[in-house]
């Protein structure tokens, strides 16, 4: 399971890996029946999206009779990590704490995540800035 920077998915090849990294292994008929009623997908668009997946690395494959296995190649903490850092790379540093306080207001979390936020931001306060840099290039915002 790499490390190394992995390549950009669209939100349906998304919905794939969601149902692979849950199932740790899974058939093309297993993930067209899990998504039925959330997507109503054509099977070949599933077979299709399998695909795209496997020339990403994000799935490897193996035989077994007449179906193909799908297994993850690409951990979800990984592919996580990398979404969420290819956005926020898009986003003025100075904008980036507005954000997670919009995400945080608007998802629900658990005690436990909270807490976990609360010791976090305690620990950074200690350190912070008064003000974050600005990262954009010249004219390209207005912070």
């Amino acid at each position: 399971m790499s490390l190394t920077k992995i390549e950009t998915i669209t939100d349906a090849e998304w919905e794939i890996m969601r149902v692979v990294w849950t199932k740790k292994e899974t058939t093309s008929t297993e993930i067209i029946e899990i998504l039925d009623s959330k997507m109503a997908w054509k099977p070949s668009t599933v077979k299709t999206l399998l695909s795209r997946l496997v020339s990403k690395d994000y799935l490897f494959t193996r035989k077994e009779g007449k179906q193909f296995i799908y297994q993850a190649s690409v951990l979800e903490e990984n592919a996580v990590r990398e979404a969420r850092n290819e956005l926020l790379d898009k986003i003025c540093n100075k904008k980036i704490g507005g954000m997670v306080y919009e995400i945080i207001k608007e998802k629900e979390l658990s005690y436990t995540d909270i807490e976990k936020l609360e010791q976090l931001l305690a620990e950074k306060k200690k350190t912070a800035p008064g003000e974050v840099a600005c990262n954009c290039i010249p004219g390209q915002c207005q912070c």
